[in-house]
């Protein structure tokens, strides 16, 4: 186990996704000095209970995901913008709410379990289509229409990507996050994007679909 500054946020990260903050609260600017200033990594966690900003420090799901910092923009009066690329899993074992301004968690990582790997490549494979096909109406939906996107050739970025593309409540990404299995996430994957993808494609068959959230396709 180790040491983990902690950032809960109304976000869950996954390996691989981007993550973008304005940093302006001088508990927060605080620890991303303590993490510039050694190995740029902290943690982001679900709230469970309370705010992400200007209170008191939120109650957080247990399995967040480290964040690395890769890009810092300051804005003057301390204040900054931050990208941040999700790294690895981790489970919280205790929390320090004394030792800093933020939320402190002893922390070990939880890599996701492979039990079957010949399955996890057919399940990634079965998923492929489908975030290919997710991908092409985000794009379309874009204004301007964005470019295709490349798919990860390995199963589990494929897979960690479909997690971060889908489009749903906090809650049910963490519960994503939170699967022990690769397979079981790359299987409950496929359903949801099953069921997500013929919503949208009867929305837009019957004019519905014109304005669909992220889907507007004006």
């Amino acid at each position: 186990m180790f040491q983990l500054p902690l950032f809960p946020l109304n976000t869950v990260l996954f390996p691989g996704m981007p993550l973008h903050l304005h940093i302006f609260e001088p508990r927060y600017q605080r620890m991303v000095q303590t993490c510039m200033a050694g190995d740029q990594t902290f943690g982001v966690v679900l709230i469970r209970r309370g705010l992400e900003a200007l209170g008191p420090l939120a109650e957080p799901h247990t399995m967040g995901c480290t964040a690395r910092i890769v890009e810092t923009l300051p804005l003057g009066g301390n204040r900054m913008n931050l990208v941040a690329v999700g790294q690895e899993r981790f489970r919280i074992h205790e929390l320090d709410h004394e030792s800093e301004p933020y939320l402190v968690g002893k922390v070990a990582y939880k890599p996701l379990k492979v039990r079957n790997a010949p399955y996890l490549e057919q399940s990634a494979e079965a998923l492929r289509p489908w975030v290919a096909r997710y991908l092409e109406i985000l794009a379309r939906a874009s204004n301007p229409p964005g470019e295709s996107q490349e798919l990860p050739q390995e199963a589990l970025p494929l897979v960690y990507l479909g997690a971060i593309l889908l489009q749903m409540p906090p809650g049910s990404k963490q519960d994503f996050l939170e699967m022990e299995y690769a397979e079981d996430l790359a299987q409950d994957l496929l359903k949801h994007y099953r069921r997500e993808l013929r919503l949208l494609h009867a929305m837009f068959d019957t004019g519905k679909g014109e304005n669909v959230g992220p889907f507007s396709m004006s």
